[in-house]
Parts: structure tokens; sequence; C-alpha cells
């Protein structure tokens, strides 16, 4: 209604401009004709306002329309909202009652398993009750005899599992020990030749080291050249290294540095100069310590080269030994088994001496040390017996003479004693100390021996305190606490010894 009026006040307000225009515009008519036409005019105007509520009419019903159509889709969303809860609340009632069922079943099981438990622990005390009545033992020490039963069996049997797999180990033990021996040679053999072949040569200072080196390297390609020994100056503080082969040159390479260092003028002539000395000097001290060496141990009658020979051996290696003093051990050796076995010992003497000569050449042909030794010897006019045995040591010909073995029994004693090489003489002595006293720990050992410079461990048990089968156990539990507790070279052998003894008197 309020948009009806609106539109009649519209209505009047255009319709009273227009007479007003009218009347103003056109005077000279009558006043007849102006209100005819003015007639006209508000009849017009009213047709067409008319025709403007109809269609605002229209509109606005269209409106309400589409209102009315909207509120009613709504009202059948929130119905069909409302019809989902209310299924989902009655889904949710049953399962809670679905829930409190399962409560209460469980529950009622509960009571019954209680129930049943405390019947089952009644029944169980009974029973052992009657157990321990009629076996004479409480519980604890029939649960003891159990586990020490089930105990032993699982020991047997684990024993017999274990020799059958050593029986298989065995089988292929020597493809598998070549394989490990290459590989170790393989890995081993740079660090041999590094630690074999290197001097170190230390000084106050590294300033000294830019003076060695001298200006643009002049110096030290000079002391190379002169020595034949690789100098390295790196960042090693207050040190150098000398590398060669030939430990002859590497002494002659650290005197010459010494002499140069200490007299502070180092250029290439001087470098030569002092080289040329060392080298005499050297030389001279070869052959005056095989001179020494032959006259402390009353050898006579050697040849010069002989000599010589016997002097370089101070400065060659075997295994870490010097060559030099194994030479004159074994030389003593000889000598004293040669005396208790009734034979020459200065033939002996000589013989132990000469043995290793072979490794002492600076040409070293590809032969056996102990041929290369022997042919020496027999260019140098010694004895075919003193020859025999220095090629024989280690089997490389067949041996003539009672001396020969001697020879080569002795080279294994010097080689193999405990700290000849490598191995310090208490560490060794301490090694097979441990090893005794951790077998003789075991119960039923009644003695321990470490033997061949502990590489083998013999453990002797009571044959009325362990049975066969035990001891292959002692001997599996040995090896494996010594593999876990112990630092020893090589392998150790633990051999387990059982046996019984009866014994009689006839009187």
């Amino acid at each position: 209604m309020v948009l009806y009026i609106i539109i009649g006040i519209i209505g009047l307000v255009i319709g009273g401009g227009g007479v007003y225009l009218i009347l103003t515009g056109i005077h000279k008519k009558t006043k007849q004709d102006a209100l005819a036409e003015i007639e006209l005019l508000k009849k017009d105007q009213l047709i067409e306002v008319k025709e403007k509520f109809i269609a605002l009419k229209a509109e606005h019903e269209q409106q309400v329309q589409q209102r009315n159509a909207k509120v009613q889709e709504r009202e059948v969303r929130a119905q069909q909202r409302e019809m989902q809860l209310n299924q989902k609340q009655g889904e949710l009632q049953r399962k809670a009652n679905e829930v409190e069922v399962l409560r209460e079943t469980h529950e009622q099981q509960l009571h019954l398993l209680e129930k049943k438990k405390t019947e089952l622990d009644h029944l169980t005390r009974q029973a052992q009750e009657q157990l321990e009545s009629i076996s004479g033992l409480s519980a604890e020490q029939a649960k003891e005899k159990l586990i020490e039963s089930l105990k032993d069996e699982a020991k047997t049997n684990a024993m017999s599992y274990i020799n059958d797999i050593m029986e298989e180990a065995k089988m292929t033990a020597n493809k598998e020990a070549k394989r490990v021996i290459i590989n170790t040679i393989q890995r081993v053999s740079t660090e041999t030749a590094i630690e074999n072949s290197v001097t170190v040569f230390h000084i106050e200072s590294d300033e000294i080291k830019g003076r060695i080196i001298g200006r643009e390297g002049r110096n030290i390609r000079a002391l190379e050249a002169a020595t034949g020994v690789e100098i390295i100056v790196d960042d090693t503080p207050e040190a150098i290294v000398l590398s060669a082969f030939d430990p002859v040159r590497r002494e002659i390479a650290r005197l010459s540095l010494h002499q140069l260092v200490t007299d502070g003028r180092i250029h290439p002539a001087r470098i030569e100069e002092v080289v040329n000395k060392v080298r005499k000097q050297i030389e001279e001290e070869i052959i005056e310590i095989g001179k020494r060496t032959t006259i402390d141990l009353g050898i006579h009658g050697l040849h010069p080269e002989l000599i010589r020979l016997v002097g370089k051996m101070k400065y060659r290696s075997s295994y870490g030994q010097n060559l030099l003093q194994h030479s004159r051990e074994v030389a003593n050796l000889c000598a004293t088994m040669a005396s208790e076995l009734g034979l020459n010992p200065k033939t002996a003497k000589r013989a132990g001496l000469l043995h290793d000569i072979g490794k002492v050449p600076d040409d070293e042909p590809e032969l056996p040390h102990a041929i290369l030794g022997m042919r020496l010897a027999e260019k140098y006019k010694e004895k075919p017996n003193v020859c025999n045995a220095i090629g024989a040591h280690h089997d490389e010909v067949e041996m003539e003479t009672l001396i020969a073995p001697i020879v080569q029994v002795c080279d294994a004693i010097s080689g193999a004693r405990p700290g000849a090489r490598r191995e310090i003489v208490e560490a060794y002595i301490k090694r097979l100390k441990d090893l005794e006293n951790l077998a003789a720990q075991y119960p039923g050992v009644v003695k321990t021996y470490a033997i061949q410079a502990g590489r083998e461990l013999r453990v002797i048990v009571g044959a009325d305190k362990i049975d066969d089968k035990e001891t292959e156990l002692l001997s599996f539990d040995i090896a494996k606490k010594i593999q876990d507790e112990m630092t020893y070279p090589g392998q150790v052998k633990i051999t387990v010894i059982r046996e019984t003894r009866a014994v009689s008197y006839a009187k």
C-alpha cells in the first residue's frame, strides 16, 4: 500500500507540473481548451502510472515467489537433516546398549577367570606339595636340577654341532689358509717395505729444512744424486725422512746430513765432499766391524771380502732381527752344540757365522740366500763342510756333514727364541704366564703348559673330574677366552689332555 501511495503522489506531482507548464505555455487558448488538454494529459499520465504500477507489482510478486521457493527449499533440507540426526541418535543408542551388554558379559567372564585362577593355584600348590613329599626335594631344588640337566644336554648338543662344523672347516682349511695368506701379503707388503727402507733424521728446528733444500732445491738434488737416497722434506716437525732399500746408503746419507748440519756449510760442492768422506768412513767401519767380530768369536783366516760381508751384516735385518747379532748368536750356539757332540767347535762356529752371508751382497741374484752364501764361501776358498752347512741350513741342498744339521737347528733356535724378532722378552714371558693362568682357572684343570714359544697351550685335566665330552667344551671355552682377552701373534693351539692311568706294583 505504501508503494501505491508513493506512486500516486509521484503521479500528482508530475500532473501538477504538467498543468502548470500548459497553463503558462498556451495563454492564447481558451480556458476550455486548456482544461480539455489538461484532462487528456491527466489521463495519459494516469495510464502511464498504472502501467508502471502493474510492472512493479509483477516484479514484486516474482521476487516474493522466489523468496518463498528458497524458504521452502531450506525447510526441506532442515527436515532431511532432522531425519538423519534422528537416525544417528538411534544408532548411537543401539551401540551404547550393545557396549553395556558387552561390559556386563566381560565382568562376568573376569569374575569366572579369577575364580578359576584361584582354584588352579590351589590345585598347583597341592600338586607341588605332593611332589615335594614324594621326591623329598623342594620346588627350588627340583628347578635347579632340571636346569642343570637341560644345560648339560644343551652343551653336549652344542659341542657335537661345533665338532661337525670344525670337521667341515678342516676339509677346506688348506684352501682358505692360502687365500688368507695371499690377502695378508698384499695388505702388509707395503707397510713392511716402508718400515725396512726408511730412516728418520731429526733436526733441531724447521729452519734447517730450507737450508737443506737450498735455492730452487739444488742442495737436496745434489745430496740425492751423491747418496742414491730419496730425501723427503714435508710438514713433519723437526724430522726429515730418508728412503732407500739399501741400509748402507741410508746410513751414509744420515751421517752426511749430520755432518753438514753440524758444520753449517751446505752447498753442492760441500755435499759431494762430505758424502765421499762418509762413504770411506762407512767402508772402513764395515771392515773394522767384520774384523772385530771374527776376533771376538775366535775365527781366523777369513778372506778379506768375507770379513767385509760380515761387517755389512750390521746394516741388514731379517724379520726385524739384526743380521749380525743373529749370526753371532748362531755361531756361539753352534760351537756349544758341537762341543757337546764331540765335534769341532771352531768349524761349527765358522759355519754359524757365515750361514746368512747370502743376504748381504749388494747385487742380489734370483737365488735363495743359502745357495748364494754357499757359492760365496766356495768362491773365497772355505772348506767343503762349511760350504755345505751354509747351503743346507734351509734344506736347499742335501746335508753331507754333521755340522749342517747343527747350523740349521741353531738358526731356528736363534730366530724363534723369545724376544729375537719383534717381541720383547718381558712381554713374551708375561704372555706365556697369562696363557697358563687363564687356563688354570677352569674347574677340573690339573696343570697347564705353554710350549712352542706360546703357540701351543697344553691343558691336563683330571680324568675323574671331566669326561670326554666336557674336554671338547673346555678346549672351545679356553680358545674363545684367549681370543677375547689376550693379544698374541699368529694362532694358539689349545690341547686338552685327559688320560686314565692304572698303576700296580709286582713284589
